[in-house]
């Protein structure tokens, strides 16, 4: 327990009270500290406290038995997440929001900080059992021992910017409910607002982007996961979508026992992705393949995209069947982003043609017309995010491959890094590039083999491709049955 309140301890000194380096070509640029005078004052309030009950617990235990000495640094512990949240508006939220989006973020941050982040994520101290009741009961109006049926105090898991409960409704039905973190809201907000030291990195490394596209559509996007009641509404829509999909589980939400600040849904159990690693090849293919048709297909057959791709979003059940939760984190798309998607997959993958790409991504706003590249050497680069699914045949993801994209977009040495510098990132790519390097990091660790460009010819609805696959046959019938077949279709 004392790894816990280290780690929550060694991020609210980074963000409250240090400054935090990053250094580019130029070794005196200094990104800008992440605190403020304020928050300086209040860590140190929290440290001084947290010190004296630290001494305090430790003598206690001293003449507890082995039982009590549990029950007092669980005590300690949820005492100090307390005092988080009071003083801080619970900044630990702010910063694990931060730590998920590292896929796209990490080299913006120091290697002690990105690390620090791994662990809170890992590890965070759950908010009392009281402290969770206090929100329902302002949100709902009533305690959650009179709310539910049956209601359970300790969190079964932690979110990021809040924590979930098991309860079970009056009506019989068991729910997993989601209470957000009290103040973390707002902090969040405030600091998205006042604070681009988070973003300073992208202006040095690729002074062609407009950073302020990338920064807005990430603020625009965090601030609404603080919402638990547009959350609700993504749920809904992909859940109505998915009803009773073969092999895609969207868990329905409870409208009467939720709000801004709470989440209530269909309580899901199965396996976790760690247990996953540990199932057969087969197993794993399976997964991948239902994890790449609701993430990839989503965007065509709803325009809209789930964009964090944490691996405790998913519940896993075998034989491909996979649950899908937060919602929070929802990137719709118009008409004209994905008429965008379907040319550049085209010129590059259906149809090659690297000279029509390189207009594609020209009138996109991705490159500058007439910057000084070969048409060879933009199809090479570009060709980095399309390898897996350019060719008909059976393709593994590996940690090599999926460290090589991850390379792709940050590494700005050679040729290739020159063109880096002077691309652009449109609003609608930000998220995109995070599911991508975040689904392919998954799929690396599961080694997932497929022939993913005839799962991505299902999944196009301007490649016109059959069922290629077990699953894909499956879906077909029940598409068919269902009288859904041109609304699910590949998915």
């Amino acid at each position: 327990m004392k790894s816990k309140l280290v780690g929550i301890l060694a991020v609210l000194g980074i963000v409250g009270g240090g400054v935090a380096f990053w250094r580019g070509s130029n070794e005196s640029e200094t990104v800008s500290s992440l605190g403020s005078l304020g928050r300086n004052a209040e860590v140190a309030k929290v440290g001084a406290r947290t010190s004296g009950r630290w001494a305090v617990t430790q003598a206690r235990k001293t003449f507890a038995s082995a039982e009590r000495r549990d029950e007092l640094s669980a005590e300690f512990e949820m005492k100090t997440t307390e005092d988080v949240v009071a003083s801080l508006g619970n900044l630990k939220g702010a910063m694990m929001k931060v730590g998920q989006m590292a896929s796209y973020l990490d080299l913006g941050l120091p290697e002690n900080v990105r690390m620090t982040l791994a662990s809170l994520q890992a590890d965070a101290p759950p908010m009392s059992a009281e402290l969770a009741a206090s929100v329902i009961v302002d949100e709902l109006g009533q305690h959650p021992d009179q709310l539910f049926a049956e209601w359970d105090g300790t969190p079964i898991a932690s979110a990021s910017i809040g924590q979930v409960h098991r309860a079970l409704t009056h009506d019989g039905a068991a729910v997993a409910v989601k209470v957000q973190y009290p103040g973390v809201a707002e902090a969040i907000e405030s600091d998205l607002r006042t604070n681009d030291a988070l973003f300073t990195a992208l202006r040095v490394m690729f002074p062609g982007i407009d950073t302020s596209t990338i920064t807005e559509e990430l603020r625009d996007r965090l601030s609404e996961e603080l919402d638990y009641e547009l959350e609700a509404k993504n749920q809904r829509h992909f859940a109505k979508h998915f009803d009773g999909h073969p092999f895609i589980h969207v868990p329905p939400i409870f409208d009467e026992y939720s709000s801004r600040r709470v989440l209530t849904s269909e309580l899901v159990v199965g396996s976790s992705f760690a247990e996953v690693l540990e199932w057969s090849e087969a197993e794993r293919n399976l997964a991948a393949e239902t994890l790449f048709r609701f993430t990839f297909g989503s965007i065509y057959r709803l325009a809209a995209f789930n964009g964090d791709p944490h691996p405790g979003n998913y519940i896993f059940h075998g034989e491909g069947k996979v649950t899908f939760l937060d919602f929070g984190l929802v990137k719709h798309f118009e008409e004209s982003d994905t008429a965008l998607f379907e040319s550049l997959i085209t010129d590059m993958v259906l149809e090659p043609n690297i000279a029509a790409f390189r207009r594609t991504v020209e009138e996109a706003g991705i490159l500058k017309p007439g910057q000084p590249f070969s048409n060879e050497l933009i199809g090479d680069y570009f060709s980095h995010f399309y390898d897996f699914v350019q060719h008909d045949r059976e393709f593994t993801f590996t940690e090599e491959y999926s460290a090589a994209g991850a390379k792709a977009i940050f590494d700005t040495s050679g040729e290739e890094g020159e063109l880096k510098k002077v691309l652009d990132v449109p609003s609608s790519f930000v998220v995109l590039q995070r599911i991508n390097l975040g689904v392919i990091a998954l799929f690396a660790q599961l080694n997932a083999t497929g022939n993913w460009l005839r799962i991505g010819k299902e999944i196009w609805p301007f490649a016109d491709g059959e069922a290629s696959t077990p699953m894909g046959e499956t879906i077909e019938r029940w598409g068919r049955a269902s009288g859904m077949r041109s609304s699910y279709e590949g998915l």
